[in-house]
């Protein structure tokens, strides 16, 4: 964009002003999760968020750390690719991980139930060649996640306010740090749900403002008609008849492949959602996830419909940023399809609404790699293998120390990428070629008690191989260099996915026939052990036993939230098996094969189920955390104003349901009679 929409100075202020309001507003919730919750700053808490998070706030966390800057960027220019498809392929193509993830969720829990990251599990069942290979995988997953997530936004940031580019990639960070260091994964989970939140209500404002109020569109006749001229002045090559209202995308396809692919990588080898099923209490897991999957799907569905096809429809007019000419390959590469569409529909409003959402995606995930990442540092590479014996307070300090480190280094990482001419586009579409032949000995891990150690070891780094071989040996045929632009191109990278993820399917079954079937009884996994924050409860003046996540198990609460685990393990090998069908085959593929292309009045109704979507995203993930948190919200706020208003003598903290009395110094009274005191000086 030659010509930025808003000022720089609206960009500093974005970045820098909301990152220091937010890491404010986190340390405020923090103190008061302390104070009146019991929530004390343990190892634990910091790095699990005492295992204690409800299915809500579960499946917003999902929806923001799955919800990249590619989630709102990417998906809208393979919109303008390849029209209707583009986006149904992007949203159907990512969300089926999440839900097939919701199974190796509820296993994870149910096998390790103390587990920090699920490397853990690997070092447990394996020993530590297995664990050293995954923690490169791993670590390389949240690498490039996090590097996606910066290098988009500040592109975007760039086009939108014509700030530097590298002081956006080292600005971003700096208020995610903050409140990351101070809140841990609750902060964490609690930024998602206000990200997702205002995130959900910008989206309705895109959709309804292009297909209801818009005095250049304002309908989805109008959109259509723009669209039917717009394939007559550049028909799709691939697409049925070159139209843009078609399912049937040879291109759009490919795509599609390669983004099951990559993201399975992303999401099964990314220590942030194993984090996230970790923090959920074991009733809540799995609900969590099922309403964080189907309400992600419509974000980048709807997203791209609407402004995808908007910069397909609007880009004849002069309030288009690069009107005359049509957005170059580079432009849309880099994810500028969104920010051009809303500055054409929404002039400066709509600037800067997409500066707000792109900070919103790429702050939040990040907070959630920060997480991810600091913990695979501080349990499986500090406590593991310099410091088995490292207290709880010694733990928050690493972590402390690896938030801030790591992202010093992504930052300085994404410069070099941006000198290198890397983008958003590359980096997405060369994920699953680098990650995912680890996906599958990774998922075996937890429900085939058969696989073997070396199996799991050698098949990810043989597959590794494989898929580089395949990716540059296809693009040198294909286009006789391996320039950036060829690598990047579909059918290499179509290549390099595919034998990536599938590789290992020959690979384990040769090796399990060498080294034979193991037989594993799943009980090493049980011996991993909690961080010890007894030190730190002490510091605190409090008793361990007390804070959220500190209280120990009995035999008998255990044996009842296995039992609620196996329940929930069956459910949703069944229900997951179901939705990742009826998305990825009962749904398009009818479309594709027939090759139907849409009529005004399916297109109508194809928006509008988006539109509804959208609105039942909101209340699953915008809403019912607050329905489901009320009572704790109702009690914080009472107790808030008690303090307030000084007709509270006797500060009391409430864990959950249950009242902590805490004695003032040299109070004698019992505690029995301390409670009774404490009632009668509150009213």
């Amino acid at each position: 964009m030659t010509n930025p929409s808003l000022d720089s100075s609206v960009g500093y202020g974005i970045v820098l002003g909301l990152g220091a309001l937010f890491a404010l507003g986190m340390i405020l919730v923090t103190f008061i999760l302390r104070r009146y919750n019991q929530e004390l700053q343990t190892s634990e808490m910091f790095n699990t968020a005492g295992r204690t998070v409800k299915s809500g706030l579960v499946g917003s966390a999902v929806v923001s750390s799955w919800t990249w800057a590619a989630t709102l960027l990417q998906s809208s220019g393979v919109c303008y690719r390849y029209g209707v498809s583009g986006p149904f392929w992007y949203a159907s193509g990512a969300t089926v991980q999440i839900l097939l993830f919701a199974t190796l969720a509820i296993e994870l829990k149910r096998r390790a139930p103390n587990a920090h990251t699920f490397l853990e599990v690997i070092k447990a069942r394996y020993g530590t060649f297995t664990h050293i290979v995954f923690m490169v995988f791993g670590l390389v997953t949240n690498i490039l996640v996090t590097l996606m997530l910066i290098v988009g936004g500040s592109a975007t940031i760039n086009a939108l306010t014509g700030m530097h580019t590298i002081a956006a990639i080292y600005l971003l960070p700096v208020g995610v740090v903050a409140y990351t260091v101070f809140g841990g994964l609750k902060a964490t989970i609690l930024t998602d749900w206000i990200h997702t939140f205002i995130l959900l209500i910008i989206i309705i404002i895109f959709s309804l403002t292009a297909y209801a109020s818009s005095d250049v569109l304002g309908s989805p006749s109008v959109v259509y008609d723009l669209l039917v001229e717009a394939a007559k002045r550049h028909p799709v090559e691939g697409n049925k008849d070159g139209s843009y209202l078609t399912m049937q995308s040879r291109e759009g396809a490919i795509f599609f492949v390669i983004n099951i692919v990559g993201n399975f990588g992303t999401v099964f080898l990314d220590n942030g959602y194993y984090n996230k099923a970790i923090a959920a209490s074991p009733v809540h897991a799995l609900p969590g996830y099922i309403i964080g999957g189907l309400s992600w799907f419509a974000i980048p569905w709807l997203t791209a419909t609407t402004m995808g096809l908007a910069g397909l429809a609007l880009e004849t007019s002069p309030r288009f940023p690069t009107y005359p000419e049509r957005m170059t390959n580079d432009e849309v590469s880099a994810g500028l399809v969104l920010p051009y569409a809303a500055v054409a529909l929404l002039g400066k409003g709509g600037a800067a609404a997409t500066l707000l959402i792109v900070f919103m995606a790429v702050t939040s995930a990040t907070s959630s790699e920060l997480i991810a990442t600091s913990s695979i540092f501080t349990y499986d590479l500090y406590r593991t293998y310099f410091n088995p014996e490292a207290s709880g307070k010694r733990l928050i300090w690493i972590s402390h120390f690896l938030v801030v480190g790591y992202a010093v280094f992504i930052s300085t990482f994404s410069v070099g990428l941006w000198y290198a001419g890397i983008s958003l586009g590359y980096l997405y579409v060369m994920m699953g070629v680098i990650i995912s032949a680890a996906v599958l000995p990774a998922t075996l891990t937890l429900i085939w008690k058969g696989q073997n150690k070396w199996a799991a070891s050698i098949s990810p780094i043989l597959g590794f191989a494989c898929a580089l071989i395949a990716w540059l040996v296809t693009a040198k045929k294909t286009c006789g260099d391996l320039s950036v632009a060829c690598t990047g191109s579909n059918n290499p990278m179509l290549a390099g996915n595919v034998v990536a993820l599938l590789s290992p399917c020959i690979f384990i079954p040769i090796l399990t026939l060498i080294f034979g079937v193991d037989n594993y009884d799943w009980e090493s996994m049980k011996g991993i052990r909690k961080g010890d924050d007894h030190a730190v409860a002490a510091d605190a003046g409090v008793d361990l036993e007390d804070t959220v996540g500190g209280h120990e198990e009995t035999v008998d609460e255990y044996a009842d939230e296995q039992a609620k685990l196996a329940r929930a393990g069956k459910i949703s090998k069944t229900m997951t098996v179901v939705l990742t069908v009826a998305l990825l085959v009962l749904w398009p593929m009818p479309m594709y094969g027939t090759g139907y292309i849409f009529s005004k009045k399916f297109f109508t109704g194809w928006v509008v189920v988006g539109i509804i979507w959208i609105f039942c995203s909101f209340i699953g993930v915008g809403l019912f955390p607050l329905y489901e948190g009320r009572a704790t919200l109702i009690s914080t706020f009472k107790n808030i104003y008690l303090d307030l208003s000084g007709k509270r003598s006797i500060k009391t903290i409430h864990a959950q349901d249950a009242v902590t009395e805490v004695k003032t110094p040299g109070d004698s009274t019992p505690p029995e009679k301390a409670v009774v005191k404490e009632e009668i000086s509150a009213h």
